[in-house]
């Protein structure tokens, strides 16, 4: 069931049981897997956002935003995008690159591996989650 993308915030709130603001998660923090990188890029992903970057002659202080947002026909679908931190980000770095995550969306983000695969099958940012249940056919919804 797909759910509308202003909801989100409430539906991740509904999952975590907690009515507190959220904090930013460090990588020495327990909710963070241990031994894992929250957000792992690899090396195709990373020379595709760097040709994007330049491509777009985007300016130099926005970051790459990993987001989530209820949709998709498994129920919340991924966002990238160039973007700037806000106070509820978090920053994580992956071979050079600045990330910046919501602190919220974090939970359904940690672990997760970006890759670019530019094959003649396969053309596009892929996502490897460890967190989703399940996922969609296309790989870009996923449900927990």
């Amino acid at each position: 069931m797909a759910l509308p993308e202003e909801n989100l915030d409430d539906v991740i709130a509904s999952l975590t049981d907690d009515n507190s603001e959220a904090e930013p998660v460090s990588a020495s923090d327990d909710s963070v897997q241990s031994g894992k990188d929250p957000v792992i890029l690899t090396e195709r992903a990373v020379r595709q956002i760097r040709k994007i970057k330049e491509k777009e002659e985007l300016d130099e202080h926005l970051f790459l935003r990993v987001a989530v947002e209820g949709g998709g026909c498994s129920g919340l679908s991924y966002k990238l995008g160039f973007d700037i931190k806000t106070d509820d980000d978090k920053i994580i770095e992956s071979q050079g690159i600045e990330i910046v995550i919501d602190a919220k969306h974090l939970m359904y983000l940690n672990g997760i591996r970006i890759d670019y695969p530019d094959g003649l099958d396969a053309r596009g940012f892929t996502f490897d989650n460890p967190n989703a249940s399940e996922s969609c056919g296309c790989g870009t919804s996923f449900a927990v």
